[in-house]
């Protein structure tokens, strides 16, 4: 059965970074388009930051572009999140995701809080 599971979450003073990891099981990782997303407290949840199979594409939200770097090891099944410059305004739970056959697959998510 298909399985999304994140890692790498944390607590890191405004500026520091953070690299979050995503590995998949029980599809063909390396067919699938892999997604980023957060949600903080009290907000929807939004989309980070996308890449494509091969991981020669890359998408990222405005908020992010510059600080943040998507890529992949299909050898591995994972996908990361670099997370450069952090910022309080980047707290928030981490989800990795991916869409198969029309469905949306969520990892559990992981915490990521940036503070003093």
């Amino acid at each position: 059965q298909e399985q999304l599971v994140e890692s790498g979450g944390g607590l890191v003073q405004p500026g520091g970074s953070l690299r979050l990891s995503c590995t998949g099981s029980g599809f063909t990782f390396s067919s699938s388009t892999m997604k980023w997303y957060r949600q903080a407290p009290g907000k929807e949840r939004e989309w980070v930051a996308s890449i494509s199979r091969t991981g020669s594409t890359t998408y990222y939200a405005d908020s992010v572009k510059g600080r943040y770097t998507i890529s992949r090891d299909n050898a591995k099944n994972t996908v990361y999140l670099q997370m450069n410059s952090l910022k309080p305004e980047d707290t928030a739970v981490y989800y990795c995701n991916t869409e198969l056959y029309g469905v949306n697959y969520w990892g559990q998510g992981t915490q990521v809080t940036v503070s003093s």
